[in-house]
């Protein structure tokens, strides 16, 4: 059972997590709580963890200590069949798509299914198609390759992929990276439309400044191996710390420009 925090359930928890790499120290006694039917952006310099966080959160990285907990299970504590219970909850789409190169887009998308469930041929093809047409594509991609596929294409086929199962966490890693700025606004348009029909808690790494603002709840910053700070966009704003103002106050971020123009 998730954990509450006042009137909020926690649904990610994190606490002293440690996560390093040889004699070099990523993550130093993180703690972060994520709360139910939220997006939370997760910020920081380039190099300094978010990625590494959210991997060791699903457990592609191995930490050194503290304890992370989903829905209220201990992930280092939890069986095999309580761990795979809570996995079967989450959906993830990483960077790249990380879609399977020899597989096509049909293949992609059945493939978590069939790890979980046995399904029909019949059930499996409606089900892709329906998980396309959630993320604004139709049948016409289903036998097409990785390789044949636009950059914004290849971003929705992954995150009709990790929906695949009806998650109730989204884990997303950088996804308008390497989309134009139309795209880009598209694709926080989808999620934001996606968080709130079907009621997602979304994690979401991103430098993006404009999803920062237009799609996330909240905002944790990660700086020296640290959540140094949580809150709305208006309390990043407001922060006096010296990485915050130069990230959220910089040249390129709204208020920056803003300025810039006055001058």
């Amino acid at each position: 059972m998730a954990k509450r925090n006042g009137s909020r359930d926690v649904v990610i928890e994190v606490r002293d997590v440690v996560v390093g790499f040889g004699d070099h120290i990523v993550l130093d006694h993180v703690d972060l709580d994520v709360y139910r039917g939220e997006v939370l952006g997760f910020v920081g310099g380039s190099g300094a963890g978010k990625s590494v966080l959210m991997r060791t959160i699903i457990g592609l990285l191995p930490k050194r200590d503290g304890t992370i907990k989903v829905f209220g299970v201990d992930m280092a504590a939890a069986t095999d069949a309580e761990r795979q219970a809570v996995e079967r909850r989450w959906g993830v789409l990483f960077q790249q798509g990380a879609l399977f190169s020899s597989l096509t887009v049909r293949e992609n998308l059945q493939f978590p299914i069939r790890e979980y469930l046995k399904l029909s041929q019949h059930l499996l093809d409606e089900l892709a198609i329906a998980k396309l047409e959630m993320v604004g594509l139709d049948a016409s991609v289903l036998e097409k390759f990785p390789s044949e596929l636009s950059g914004g294409m290849t971003k929705r086929v992954a995150l009709a992929r990790a929906l695949a199962l009806d998650p109730e966490i989204v884990f997303l890693d950088e996804p308008t990276s390497g989309l134009d700025p139309i795209g880009a606004g598209d694709f926080d348009t989808l999620i934001a439309t996606l968080q709130r029909t079907l009621g997602l808690t979304v994690f979401m790494v991103t430098h993006d400044l404009d999803s920062l603002h237009t799609v996330c709840d909240r905002i944790a910053v990660l700086a020296d191996g640290k959540v140094i700070a949580a809150g709305t966009m208006d309390t990043m704003l407001a922060s006096t710390h010296p990485w915050l103002r130069a990230y959220f106050h910089g040249k390129r971020s709204r208020a920056g420009y803003v300025e810039a123009v006055k001058v």
